[in-house]
């Protein structure tokens, strides 16, 4: 990986680690559905130029059933839950849970017929992982430092990014990312609008929630997205994928510095394990 390679991919892991943050301080005066709403429709109008003026639209739109499955189980579902969560449990805990994301697509991998999945190094880092996120949840749930439904949330969510990604890899392996997350985008703008639209605020936001929404649709949502798949072409998916452990760190680091998150002991025991 050379020095500029090292350098996108540090700023991937911190833009795919300040949503957290920003979806946190949206979400006290935004709905859910508003965040996921205004981030797409940013996302979108960012990624969409870079997408026509590739032409690659049309071969894009062929797979366009595989594109609403992904849709549904990488934006619609995981955005709406972990924001939703986070009206009740803090941003590094939201973070650090979605770093199973890794977990669970080693467990599809191995459904899909991948048998390396039950090597002994793979199997024991599945083992570590499952190790981590039981302390996690059980330590924040029971110590009641965090809420159980909205720990479970995120859980979720994190499985359904990984089914996401069992998805496009499965229906359009090489699909240009830009234009397939460009269209996905939409898709979910779409979905999301009535909700929107009926759940605005009865008054004017402050500065700093419409900052960080803005902030999440243009940094998060289409900067970060435009950036990485630049950077998987040149690293390789593997490689790329590595970025969810660095997106944990700053996600949680962030959450302290910034918004006086405690680092309870739940995320000090399972941080080193589940991202290690």
């Amino acid at each position: 990986m050379t020095r500029k390679h090292l350098g996108q991919f540090i700023f991937v892991g911190f833009l795919w680690g300040v949503p957290y943050l920003f979806m946190r301080v949206a979400v006290r005066e935004f709905d859910p559905s508003v965040v996921v709403f205004g981030r797409v429709i940013i996302g979108a109008a960012i990624l969409f130029p870079i997408a026509i003026s590739r032409g690659v639209m049309k071969q894009t739109m062929r797979g366009f059933k595989w594109i609403v499955a992904y849709a549904l189980f990488e934006m619609c579902g995981p955005w709406y839950l972990i924001t939703h969560a986070e009206t009740k449990i803090n941003s590094g805990l939201a973070g650090l849970l979605v770093a199973t994301v890794p977990i669970w697509s080693t467990i599809y991998s191995s459904m899909a017929g991948d048998k390396t999945v039950w090597h002994a190094k793979r199997l024991m880092g599945i083992v570590i992982g499952f190790i981590g996120l039981v302390l996690i949840v059980g330590i924040e749930t029971i110590s009641g430092s965090a809420d159980a439904f909205s720990v479970f949330q995120v859980v979720l969510a994190a499985i359904l990014y990984s089914t996401a990604m069992a998805i496009i890899l499965k229906g359009m392996p090489h699909g240009d990312g830009v234009a397939i997350n460009a269209v996905a985008m939409a898709m979910t703008a779409i979905i999301f609008a009535p909700s929107a639209l009926t759940n605005l605020p009865d008054s004017m936001p402050s500065f700093n929630a419409t900052a960080s929404l803005i902030g999440l649709g243009v940094l998060s949502t289409g900067w970060a997205f435009m950036i990485y798949f630049s950077l998987v072409k040149e690293i390789g998916q593997a490689r790329g994928s590595m970025v969810t452990y660095l997106n944990t760190a700053f996600a949680v680091v962030l959450g302290v510095a910034i918004l006086g998150e405690p680092l309870t002991v739940g995320i000090i025991t399972g941080l080193p394990i589940v991202t290690g």
